[in-house]
């Protein structure tokens, strides 16, 4: 039975064996066997992995988001949101999501069509411009856990963000921008 070997226990091996020549068996400089094993090949998948790895980064995408305030108390924010509403007229999306009490977590229903997410906390990840409450350390590195924050949108320029910005502070003087790296690609 074969036990999985990680990229960094393949690269000590292979340089622990460049290293110390073996006087009982002959090599050739291209390729290293290992009870059967073609490190050559495995280095060649572990480099095709490498790679997906590094295009997965592309799906990230940098955010601007506009938050106006965050606190811990969802009821504050949720109240705050909705006189955010009527001041700018700027619709709010929950995406479903709700404060589920018990959880002490803004969650989608537990019956949700998403199963995976289903009873738990779902993003916003896309831009967009509309009102929500939204954990902080999704958006911002560092951000204290199960801080709520109340997002007014989330642009991919941030000169967009800096307008909605300007008028929001008239309004609002706690509010704030986050530069974010957001994760696009599928959550499932």
């Amino acid at each position: 039975m074969y036990k999985k070997i990680s990229l960094n226990t393949l690269i000590l091996l292979l340089v622990l064996l460049s290293s110390c020549e073996s006087q009982k068996t002959q090599q050739s400089k291209n390729s290293v066997q290992i009870e059967g094993l073609d490190l050559d090949k495995i280095l060649k998948i572990n480099d095709s992995a490498i790679n997906v790895e590094a295009e997965d980064t592309s799906e990230y995408a940098t955010l601007f988001v506009v938050i106006a305030d965050t606190s811990p108390d969802y009821a504050m924010l949720h109240q705050k949101m909705f006189d955010l509403h009527q001041k700018l007229n700027i619709p709010i999306d929950t995406m479903g999501r709700y404060y589920n009490e018990s959880k002490n977590l803004i969650a989608l229903p537990d019956n949700d069509e998403d199963e995976m997410y289903a009873g738990d906390y779902f993003p916003r990840r896309f831009p967009s411009e509309n009102l929500s409450l939204e954990y902080l350390d999704f958006y911002q590195l560092g951000a204290r856990e199960k801080t709520i924050a109340l997002v007014v949108g989330l642009y991919d320029t941030e000169e967009n963000a800096d307008s909605i910005l300007a008028v929001l502070k008239n309004i609002e003087n706690k509010s704030f921008k986050v530069k974010a790296e957001i994760y696009m690609g599928c959550m499932h």
